[in-house]
């Protein structure tokens, strides 16, 4: 079934449920800057809002639209900024 995860105070929230690509997630962030680490590879798809990441190895943010995807390896941390309201979807593979 359904699964619901809380982060940063609930100004990150998820819902965690399977596909028939594996497991995801579905969430949104309130505005802030976030600090996340992964155990597997992340297909993280931007669906409103706008999000700047800052992947491993970068120096700089970029920034990801409706519908853009980034991907972020397996064992690592990463680093996310929104300025308002944002949703996402994530496969984890």
């Amino acid at each position: 079934m359904f699964k619901t995860n809380e982060y940063f105070d609930g100004k990150v929230k998820s819902i965690a449920f399977e596909t028939s690509e594996g497991p995801a997630t579905v969430g949104v962030m309130a505005s802030g800057e976030y600090e996340f680490g992964t155990s597997t590879v992340e297909f993280m798809t931007v669906t409103s809002g706008e999000m700047e990441v800052m992947l491993p190895e970068e120096t700089q943010w970029t920034s990801f639209e409706p519908f853009e995807t980034f991907i972020v390896p397996a064992n690592v941390k990463f680093k996310v900024k929104v300025a308002g309201d944002t949703s996402y979807r994530c496969l984890y593979k």
